[in-house]
């Protein structure tokens, strides 16, 4: 269950920044908190993907600050995030395969990995242009350096205390239920009240 939190943890701040949780898991591995087995996590976890991962960070930090590149950005990063996800919920599951299929631990970690970076990364993605719009372009360095820091530490979580991440994502998918319920409660009671 560790794993799998640490993977979906990892995966969804993909969805707010591609590189940022490439950079900490191969940080954690190289400090011990994370061990790997396989191909794909131990290639990720080079010192040689570490520079990588850190020159594509600096870069996609820095365009995703200013307006109108940010979204340009985002357009590229629509196949890069839920990929990011993908893999690093393969590699962060990757202890499973040897008390399970392989075949069906690496589907789920695919499947649920891209899926998980891909609905955070459209938000975003949908997101970003009515910050511009709305605020001329000035809120898109705040917006965008809060997005940073949620991905730190939703990442540092997924890394240090993995069960917090369920708890967040329980948490999340309780409250856009009753967001959702509210907002069709008030449109029945709005519908009631015009007729």
């Amino acid at each position: 269950m560790e794993a799998i939190a640490t993977g979906l943890g990892l995966s969804s701040s993909a969805g707010l920044n591609a590189y940022l949780p490439l950079v900490i898991y191969n940080l954690a591995v190289h400090l011990g908190f994370i061990e790997v087995e396989g191909k794909l996590p131990e290639t990720m976890a080079s010192w040689e993907a570490l520079g990588v991962f850190t020159i594509l960070l600096i870069i996609e930090m820095i365009v995703d600050k200013v307006p109108l590149l940010d979204s340009v950005n985002d357009i590229i990063n629509t196949a890069i995030r839920p990929a990011t996800g993908a893999a690093l919920m393969v590699a962060s599951t990757s202890p499973l395969q040897e008390n399970f299929s392989p075949e069906l631990v690496q589907l789920f970690a695919i499947i649920s990995g891209g899926t998980s970076a891909g609905g955070v990364h459209a938000v975003k993605a949908l997101g970003r242009p009515l910050i511009t719009g709305s605020t001329a372009g000035t809120g898109n360095f705040m917006v965008s350096f809060l997005e940073d820091v949620l991905a730190l530490g939703v990442s540092l979580f997924a890394i240090l205390l993995p069960f917090i991440i369920l708890f967040l994502g329980v948490g999340t998918l309780l409250l856009g239920l009753w967001w959702i319920w509210e907002l069709q409660r008030r449109d029945m009671v709005k519908r009631q009240y015009l007729r």
